[in-house]
């Protein structure tokens, strides 16, 4: 079973470091379920293994994170969802390119389901939104904002880390960053996009479409709720 972990407020990086590697360790040894953990980060960038120093253009801004997930830096704060996924990559295949296609495939679901069309750019990571609202790049390429973001990190064939959708941060505080080494285009929300949706609703997308995840493992209702002093 895939158990579904909700955290209300903002949930500390290290924190939620220490907690993953910890439940990846056990999932590997099958001492643990596999889990989904959603919850939210306060403001701050995360630096992964192909991040650049000069992508990192206001570094005082917010707390820096070394990451050991792939890509590049990225932020992470207050209105953005974050689904890490602790999953048995080796009874998915032992694919990882096909998992993370899975992935994107979940998002872009979950998206539909709320009214937003994601897409897949071959060369970019993430799922992007095309603007046709929106001018051009200077050089005519069409406008495509990114939507969410995908990094991850395996274990002994467990994921952890995952993706983030952005439903209503504080796009600004993007600008510290080249997102994922991406220059040209940009950042969009739900909220931006005029979607007027909860994280309430985000979550139930999520877990509705999570068929997109190849494996026999359904997901589980009854979650448990990581916090500082317990899991309970």
């Amino acid at each position: 079973m895939v158990e579904w972990i909700t955290s209300p407020g903002l949930t500390g990086y290290t924190e939620a470091v220490e907690w993953m590697e910890a439940r990846a360790a056990a999932i590997a040894a099958g001492r643990a379920d596999e889990a989904v953990w959603l919850l939210e980060h306060p403001p701050l960038y995360t630096a992964g293994t192909s991040a650049s120093p000069r992508d990192l253009a206001t570094p005082a801004r917010f707390p820096v994170f070394e990451s050991r997930r792939g890509g590049q830096y990225t932020y992470h704060g207050p209105g953005q969802r974050i689904a890490y996924v602790l999953l048995d990559v080796s009874a998915r295949g032992r694919d990882l390119r096909a998992f993370v296609a899975a992935l994107e495939a979940w998002v872009i679901a979950a998206l539909a389901d709320l009214g937003v069309r994601g897409e897949r750019r071959r060369g970019r990571v993430g799922i992007w939104v095309a603007r046709p609202d929106s001018p051009p790049l200077p050089d005519g390429t069409p406008r495509e904002d990114k939507i969410a973001a995908i990094g991850l990190r395996l274990r002994r064939w467990v994921s952890f880390h995952g993706l983030s959708i952005n439903v209503d941060p504080d796009l600004s505080h993007y600008e510290g960053i080249v997102p994922c080494g991406i220059s040209g285009h940009g950042i969009t929300s739900l909220a931006d996009l005029g979607v007027d949706v909860a994280m309430a609703d985000v979550d139930a997308a999520l877990m509705r479409n999570f068929a997109a995840i190849p494996g026999k493992s359904p997901p589980s209702s009854g979650a448990g709720l990581p916090s500082r002093t317990a899991i309970r």
